[in-house]
């Protein structure tokens, strides 16, 4: 009780809400609508400053933006009687970041940078990333197309995951000659028989993107990102696939040194790998 003495009324209710483990609908509606009474007795007074006159900084701006649009998106949940809104902000000093739903046991939701990574020829490409959620088939006709930039022709297999494979998709790779792993649409044919070697060697040959993606985690920092702003978490994401980039350089380079005597393996160079990943960054 010594806490609360010197506390405001918004205090109070603030620390009445969090402490409470069990918090019924019909208790904690009358506890939400006082905490945006509270805002928006504050947001006048801030009002009343500015109409006489004062100024922010730069950084005050932002933050007074972002205020705004988090009391009006509280208030919409709040009069529509739901708990989602378009382009929530779950965070005060970081409103770019949105919740993406990924339905996972650890984690159903998850906040932070989302990307999709290629692997060409054993090197590393960023293809696409944001703090929104999207559809990452949609990432595959351009990654492909940028592969035909830079080789001059299109791969002959695209080893990628299976919400990469819709119509659209399918449609585009049988066009230009290009095999796209996995399964075909809807209902297996009656009496067919699929070679399952091709597909057991297509997921052996994929272990290198999912390989990617746990040295990313595990060994080049993108697992642990705790960057605040926006262009550096994202520059915190490039850099962990240089440096996954610069690590697979060395090993082929050591590789070729110590097995010059030999015969080397031939590398697949028209094999493309195709996936993405969701990054998590720390909240503060």
């Amino acid at each position: 009780m010594e806490e609360t003495k010197n506390l405001s009324a918004s205090g109070k209710v603030y620390l009445n809400i969090v402490r409470r483990k069990k918090k019924a609908k019909k208790w904690l509606r009358p506890q939400i609508r006082k905490m945006l009474g509270f805002v928006k007795r504050d947001i006048k007074v801030i009002q009343k400053f500015l109409a006489q006159g004062a100024h922010l900084t730069e950084q005050q701006a932002i933050w007074w933006e972002t205020i705004q649009n988090i009391y009006e998106q509280q208030r919409s949940m709040y009069d529509n009687h739901t708990h989602s809104v378009p382009d929530r902000i779950v965070s005060f000093h970081q409103p770019w970041l949105r919740p993406i739903v990924r339905g996972k046991a650890k984690a159903s939701v998850e906040f932070g940078a989302k990307f999709d990574m290629s692997l060409d020829q054993g090197i590393a490409r960023l293809e696409y990333s944001s703090f929104d959620a999207y559809n990452e088939s949609d990432i595959l006709v351009s990654t492909i197309r940028r592969y035909h930039d830079r080789h001059g022709y299109y791969p002959e297999r695209v080893l990628a995951d299976k919400i990469y494979r819709n119509r659209k998709n399918l449609n585009y790779c049988k066009q230009r000659g290009i095999r796209l792993s996995g399964p075909a649409l809807g209902r297996p044919k009656k009496n067919e028989v699929r070679d399952k070697t091709i597909d057991d060697q297509d997921n052996a040959d994929r272990v290198a993107v999912e390989r990617g993606f746990s040295q990313l985690k595990g060994c080049f920092g993108a697992d642990l990102i705790t960057t605040k702003r926006k262009d550096t978490t994202l520059s915190s994401i490039a850099l962990s696939v240089l440096a996954l980039n610069l690590s697979q350089l060395t090993t082929d380079s050591l590789r070729q040194i110590l097995s010059s005597p030999f015969k080397r393996r031939q590398i697949k160079n028209r094999t493309f790998y195709f996936s993405f990943f969701t990054k998590f960054i720390i909240i503060q």
